[in-house]
């Protein structure tokens, strides 16, 4: 049985708890992800009750989960504050997508996995060429979801639970920090240059030449964002 959000507060705490923590977790995420809720910003718990129109205990539950994740820090007796976005949080952030891409991409390569390699290719070269010919901001949100469904397909080479929670975790940072660092018009032709780069290695099942590939888009990134290279040897 599915409940809906209706926005009174008296019919969602008729939910079952489990269902409640969930809903107020990816309500939470949502707006992270949608940059309602932007880094270093603080909030009390009636505040974000108030936002997520959820029962106190359910956003508390919440709260646990995003601090659990890095997406939150608990102030005690004050309340919570949104992750912080810079250099360093950014750069380790990036680094660990950098290393489950690469493993992805090593393991979707050695297993043969189905990856819509055709589909991915034709929308990250309409982009490119769309950026090419004016830069616009709507250009630069079509870039986030574009850049995200690459790296997704890569996760799917992880084929592990665990591993892929891990990511998606990531992910959810990453996502805060793109909208501290926004998706710059000029950068979307060379960061689809970057990605058309991994999807030629991936259509080759080239693992080393993936690995080199994902190596360049982790500093590029890092480069524009204003982000010095300070990355592990780990690190594809």
């Amino acid at each position: 049985m599915e409940f809906e959000n209706t926005g009174n507060p008296e019919k969602t705490a008729k939910a079952p708890p489990d269902l409640l923590n969930e809903r107020a977790y990816q309500a939470l995420v949502k707006q992270l992800r949608d940059g309602r809720l932007s880094s270093g910003t603080f909030l009390s718990i009636p505040m974000l009750v108030d936002r997520l129109e959820m029962p106190i205990a359910a956003v508390r539950d919440a709260v646990k989960r995003a601090e659990v994740s890095g997406l939150f820090t608990v102030i005690p007796k004050r309340g919570v504050m949104v992750m912080d976005a810079g250099a360093q949080t950014t750069r380790e952030c990036l680094d660990l997508r950098a290393m489950f891409d690469g493993e992805g991409a090593r393991r979707l390569i050695d297993n043969s996995r189905d990856v819509p390699l055709a589909s991915l290719r034709a929308a990250h070269e309409r982009l490119r060429d769309d950026a090419f010919d004016k830069a616009t901001p709507q250009i630069s949100r079509r870039a986030i979801e574009i850049d995200l469904s690459l790296h997704d397909a890569l996760a799917m080479g992880l084929n592990s639970t665990l591993a892929t929670r891990l990511y998606e975790e990531n992910r959810d940072r990453i996502a805060v920090i793109q909208n501290t660092r926004p998706f710059l018009p000029d950068r979307v032709v060379s960061a689809m240059e970057e990605h058309l780069a991994i999807i030629s290695a991936l259509e080759a099942r080239d693992a080393d030449a993936a690995l080199i590939a994902i190596r360049d888009h982790l500093e590029n990134t890092l480069r524009w964002w204003g982000v010095s290279v300070q990355i592990t040897d780990s690190a594809p």
